[in-house]
């Protein structure tokens, strides 16, 4: 298990859910629920859905014939997903997304929201997600642009990397935003039609103690700093706080971020 992973176990699902969730990840889960709202009966399955944030969007933008399957390497981020109202219509299932426990040509939609990022094997978690779509099935995902443009987590991470004598770009998500790359490995796992969508969105917090909270406490950067210095996790966060402010002011804070939406389909015939 990676320490990424491993971070997301005891008390980080609400945390995650609770700090990192809003700021970040709402307003994408309703970008790619959106892209599925024409579906009127099949059935959709999540990869890595975490603590459920693109599948309470999916609940409520589906028509209620559409079934919908979760799944998620972590049972506690399952098990806080499900603790939401609404849950009971979804079928929630721990899952490797490399090696996926259902029969081939199962969903009509694939969804992924901010987790291709982490999969060891891109190629072989295609070739799986191919596998369970039907013939001219879906599959969406999305992956953040480069770190710069994730404002907020940009800047955190510079604080944490200095606090903590690392290399800042290795403390947030793998990256894996380069159109062709992407693009090369969709196709080499089978998939056709392949397209990309630029996400600009707006991350906003009520204030920089707020947003440090959110990115030092509630995701990848905490796993960082609990490794490296545990004691020290309320000073970095006061550090990141400090430094937001001086770049945004002790009031809220709106600040850009982007991702991209990839969307690509099973052929009908392989």
């Amino acid at each position: 298990m990676s320490d990424a992973t491993r971070a997301f176990f005891g008390s980080w699902p609400e945390f995650y859910d609770r700090l990192m969730v809003p700021v970040f990840f709402e307003p994408y889960a309703r970008r790619l629920a959106e892209r599925l709202k024409g579906m009127t009966s099949g059935h959709v399955m999540e990869i890595a859905a975490g603590t459920g944030v693109v599948t309470r969007e999916l609940i409520r933008t589906l028509a209620d014939p559409v079934t919908i399957t979760a799944t998620d390497l972590s049972q506690p981020m399952l098990d806080r997903a499900r603790s939401h109202p609404g849950s009971e219509r979804v079928r929630w299932q721990q899952a490797d997304a490399l090696a996926l426990p259902f029969d081939d040509s199962s969903f009509d939609a694939v969804v992924c929201q901010f987790g291709v990022m982490f999969f060891a094997d891109k190629r072989a978690a295609f070739r799986e997600a191919l596998r369970v779509l039907k013939p001219g099935g879906r599959f969406l995902f999305e992956v953040w642009d480069r770190r710069e443009e994730i404002v907020i987590q940009y800047n955190a991470s510079e604080i944490v990397g200095r606090a903590l004598s690392l290399d800042p770009g290795s403390l947030l998500a793998p990256p894996y935003h380069d159109v062709a790359t992407v693009q090369a490995d969709l196709a080499a796992a089978g998939f056709t039609d392949l397209s990309f969508e630029m996400l600009p969105e707006r991350s906003r917090t009520g204030s920089a103690r707020e947003a440090a909270i959110a990115t030092c406490q509630g995701g990848v950067l905490r796993s960082h700093i609990e490794s490296h210095a545990p004691d020290r996790l309320e000073e970095i966060t006061g550090a990141v706080a400090a430094a937001l402010a001086e770049k945004f002011g002790t009031g809220p804070i709106d600040a850009p971020m982007q991702a991209i939406l990839f969307t690509s389909v099973r052929p009908t015939v392989l």
